[in-house]
């Protein structure tokens, strides 16, 4: 993708750098660096930049970061939200560009993307001059709330061990925010540079269930009653009437839905088998993904079936990603019966 850039002013000729404020503002505001026309320009991994005819043209590489608002839980020594998406990468402290909270329990630090976007990876830069211990333990949110300072949107990923340097696949996730928040009291939270790769989401979340257009495969099959009938459109949830899904006797018995390409998933809905063993539904996970591995039981988790008492159970799945959404019952001993699976989302791309 290009942009075209009107030159604010006879300096800006050439000259390329980092630009502060949106594309569309067509203004630059920040500290430009001398180059030489004509030649390109590379902005650490963000922009490429050239310079032609007094005009500049930049080229994203993905980091959406670089465009969001920073805030946090607070501040210490002056060190703001925003320093961790300035674009520079200096993991010292001293030289002004890591974000610093206040010794407090669960500190946070958040990005807002301005708009809902498809993320692949989340990178961290953390300091690398002292103190790298503080960063264990903190955990990488996404998602479009802000509940709870947004801490309890979508795991993405948790830093376990020291470095100065994280990089988390996020791939599946979709959200607005992403928040980092170190748990625990008397907490310090220090971040260098946070980066986030990612693409603009559909706006239109879809109002049509994609189910329909799939196709179903489960573990196995008991008297007739396939995968495919959880995909009917028929949300009749009595056996005897032949619409509800059925899998031998079986450790971990698990229903998949091919959508045929990669979907951002808001809403599952799953109907549940009412004239009888309602209750075996208990502990059911629902799972969305790209990938077909462990029959697609290890894709990230939207949900887990933590009551019968209702016939339809409805999953907010807040725009995981991925080709392939999955229903597993772990344990042994368990039979999985599905009346209707409904999935609503959009495509991806």
């Amino acid at each position: 993708m290009s942009v075209l850039l009107e030159a604010v002013g006879p300096r800006v000729k050439g000259y390329c750098g980092r630009f502060d404020i949106p594309i569309a503002t067509h203004r630059a505001r920040s500290k430009i660096k001398p180059h030489i026309a004509g030649q390109q320009c590379v902005v650490r991994h963000y922009y490429t930049i050239c310079d032609t005819q007094n005009k500049l043209y930049y080229h994203s590489t993905g980091n959406v970061a670089f465009w969001g608002t920073a805030t946090q839980s607070s501040t210490d020594y002056g060190a703001s939200a925003d320093r961790a998406i300035d674009g520079n990468n200096n993991a010292d402290a001293k030289q002004g560009s890591c974000s610093h909270t206040k010794e407090s329990d669960n500190p946070w630090w958040r990005v807002d993307l301005k708009a809902n976007h498809l993320v692949s990876k989340v990178r961290i830069i953390n300091r690398k001059d002292c103190c790298r211990e503080r960063i264990l333990g903190a955990e990488i949110h996404i998602s479009n709330s802000l509940e709870n300072h947004g801490n309890s949107n979508k795991l993405c990923g948790t830093i376990q061990s020291v470095s100065t340097n994280y990089t988390f696949d996020c791939d599946g996730f979709t959200g607005r925010y992403v928040k980092i928040v170190l748990p625990g009291r008397d907490k310090i939270l220090e971040l260098c540079e946070v980066e986030v790769f990612a693409r603009k989401a559909p706006s239109h979340v879809g109002s049509v269930n994609i189910a329909l257009e799939g196709m179903a495969t489960q573990s196995s099959t008991f008297r007739g009653a396939s995968a495919r009938r959880a995909i009917d459109g028929n949300t009749n949830n009595n056996w005897i009437n032949g619409s509800c899904t059925h899998t031998k006797s079986s450790k971990d018995p698990w229903w998949r839905l091919d959508l045929k390409g990669t979907y951002i998933v808001s809403t599952v809905k799953i109907t549940n088998r009412k004239d009888c063993c309602s209750e075996r539904l208990l502990g059911a996970e629902i799972h969305i993904g790209n990938s077909p591995e462990n029959n697609g039981n290890s894709n990230r988790l939207c949900g887990t079936v933590r009551s019968v008492s209702g016939n339809t159970m409805e999953f907010n799945c807040q725009g995981l990603a991925g080709r392939y959404v999955n229903v597993n019952l772990p344990g042994p001993h368990k039979i999985l019966t599905l009346c209707e699976i409904e999935v609503y989302g959009s495509m991806s791309n």
